[in-house]
């Protein structure tokens, strides 16, 4: 047995152990009981690909490869990741997991050991992966198992004497093997050394007529090494994803748990229950966040930030003091400290608020820049402008921005008036200081200071009657 004696018994540091490791993700399978034409391991969760959050974690553990084993869907695995980093291997056809592992077996090193991870398993925490691979690194098979009251559908864990001998899947169990409460999560670190000769015995002699990754167990306990266990902080962590409703239940466990880490740094919500968040948060002290509001992307709240209810927030920092009022839509924007929006406001990509803005109801503001103390209350559309400081801009009004070709600028100096229902036709200047009267179309720039008004006469129509409406036959 001198061909399995223990080469290294010091501890591996964390950078060592990352130059040691190579990661598998087995992301070939259909998903059939998703009911979808799309890959499994592409459905999202918290709106990143299943396959994504696994992706993630592992890069975090900065192994020497990263290898995807796809299948169903073609090409849509790999256009979906467009990685470079990430070694994309097609299995075709999909015979198992452990046919699955050969087609990657060119790619590994044999010096290395092999972390073997789920492309539906999104949950799973670096931190619960680092033991197992620091017990591969001392030549042995490390597997993570779960105890469940009900292992219905899972794999069993078979041991002798305490030590694990091998791991029997359900349909090929007897009664008494199916009444063993540890199952098999598939998550497993192999030395590299070893997986050709154990990759080369399996048999598909089973229910499903598959090549079995399970197998290797077994393969291991025969040749005397030794198989070591260790179980998960959280169950969730496990839990893979074979319907819409199992990808339901995990979104509220990814959420809840979100929402518990809020909670633990001070954050206030309103109701835990109801906040989805879609990549990162984060918080300063004294934040409100009420009921149903929706973060995506990267989101910055400042100090003191409060978010009303119905709110989303995507790719966007707010400054300190900030009120988001309810039902606000805030994208790829900066915030200033003390600024009010909403409710029903709309800040579209490019818009950047100074501080102590003031942006209302039924407000939309794209690509602009708007100034310290500036006001756009009610019902108006400002779109690729410079709006100075101490700006008041009337309900109604609207900056012309799009000739039906391109778009053009409006300016808006500092200490402007701007009137109820006022049109202005980019590009345009309208003086600092200077006011426009309500009802007004501007075409040519304003001079600083002065009241400029473009109105038609008023008249009267003698005997004019408005139409009736006509009676329905």
């Amino acid at each position: 047995m001198a061909a399995f004696s223990i080469y290294n018994q010091v501890l591996i540091s964390s950078n060592d152990m990352a130059q040691a490791l190579d990661i598998i993700i087995l992301a070939a399978g259909k998903g059939t009981r998703m009911l979808s034409e799309r890959p499994k391991v592409l459905h999202e969760l918290a709106g990143k690909a299943l396959l994504q959050h696994v992706l993630d974690t592992a890069k975090a553990l900065d192994p020497a490869l990263i290898c995807v084993v796809y299948g169903y869907g073609g090409e849509a695995v790999p256009q979906a990741i467009a990685d470079s980093s990430i070694k994309m291997v097609k299995q075709e056809p999909q015979l198992g997991t452990g046919h699955a592992v050969q087609q990657v077996l060119p790619h590994l090193s044999e010096k290395h050991v092999t972390l073997v991870l789920y492309g539906d398993v999104p949950l799973i925490n670096r931190e619960t992966l680092r033991p197992l691979i620091r017990v591969a690194q001392d030549n042995k098979v490390s597997l993570l198992t779960i105890e469940m009251e009900n292992p219905q559908g899972y794999g069993r864990i078979i041991r002798e004497g305490g030590k694990v001998k091998r791991i029997v899947e359900e349909k090929d169990a007897s009664p008494e093997e199916r009444r063993v409460t540890e199952v098999n999560t598939g998550i497993m670190v192999l030395p590299n050394r070893f997986l050709p000769a154990w990759l080369a015995a399996l048999k598909n002699s089973n229910a499903q007529g598959e090549y079995y990754l399970t197998d290797v167990i077994s393969l291991a306990a025969s040749a005397g090494v030794e198989v070591v266990t260790a179980h998960p902080a959280h169950h969730r962590e496990v839990l893979g994803v074979n319907s819409k409703g199992q990808l339901a239940q995990l979104e509220r466990m990814y959420q809840q748990e979100h929402a518990a880490r809020l909670l633990d740094s001070g954050v206030t919500l309103l109701d835990p229950q109801r906040i989805d968040i879609r990549g990162e948060l984060v918080c300063g002290r004294d934040v409100v966040i009420d009921v149903n509001c929706l973060f995506e992307g990267s989101v910055i709240l400042g100090d003191g930030v409060k978010v009303g209810a119905n709110c989303v927030l995507r790719d966007v920092n707010i400054g300190r003091e900030c009120n988001i009022e309810p039902f606000s839509l805030l994208e790829k924007a900066s915030r200033g400290a003390g600024c009010r929006i909403g409710p029903f406001a709309r800040i579209r990509p490019g818009t950047q608020l100074a501080d102590e803005v003031h942006i209302g109801n039924f407000v939309e503001v794209k690509n602009s820049q708007v100034g310290f103390n500036s006001k756009i209350n009610h019902l108006s559309y400002v779109g690729d402008a410079t709006v100075g400081s101490r700006v008041n801009v009337g309900a109604g009004t609207i900056t012309c921005n799009y000739d039906g070709a391109n778009k053009h600028r409006t300016v808006i100096e500092d200490g402007a008036f701007i009137g109820s229902d006022t049109q202005l036709v980019a590009p345009v200047k309208v003086g600092k200081g200077a006011t426009i009267g309500a009802g007004s179309t501007i075409t040519k720039d304003t001079p600083a200071g002065e009241l400029t008004l473009s109105r038609a006469k008023q008249i009267s129509i003698s005997g004019w009657q408005r139409p009736l409406k006509k009676a329905k036959d």
